[in-house]
């Protein structure tokens, strides 16, 4: 019996956080020790050892072929706007367009099951 409650607890669990996007949950027995959710290692993570600008360009990139892709547009990075002529500071356009490509590059690869390059 004990058994059928557990597999019942999974399956809310897996029902219930079927639409929540990139966030793992896991169910956890009682009793059991440790944290329910798992950190979270995708193809959308922001590359080690970039600064705040390399971040935020990185996210844009993902944001901007996603666009591209869903509006059935050739994925050129140099088509978007947010990527000729960031809003930055001058001093942090060429980092903030090293980020964008790079996210730009990673969300294109997926989304055309190409993998990671």
């Amino acid at each position: 019996m004990r058994h059928n409650r557990f597999g019942s607890c999974l399956l809310a669990l897996s029902l219930g956080t079927a639409g929540m996007g990139s966030f793992a949950v896991v169910g956890v027995a009682q009793g059991a020790p440790s944290a329910a959710l798992q950190e979270h290692h995708g193809w959308d993570d922001v590359p080690p050892g970039f600064r705040d600008v390399q971040r935020k360009g990185f996210h844009d990139g993902i944001e901007g072929a996603k666009k591209d892709f869903d509006n059935h547009r050739r994925p050129d990075v140099n088509n978007r706007d947010e990527y000729r002529h960031p809003h930055v500071a001058e001093s942090e356009r060429e980092d903030y367009r090293d980020g964008f490509r790079r996210g730009y590059e990673v969300a294109m690869n997926h989304m055309m099951g190409e993998g990671p390059r």
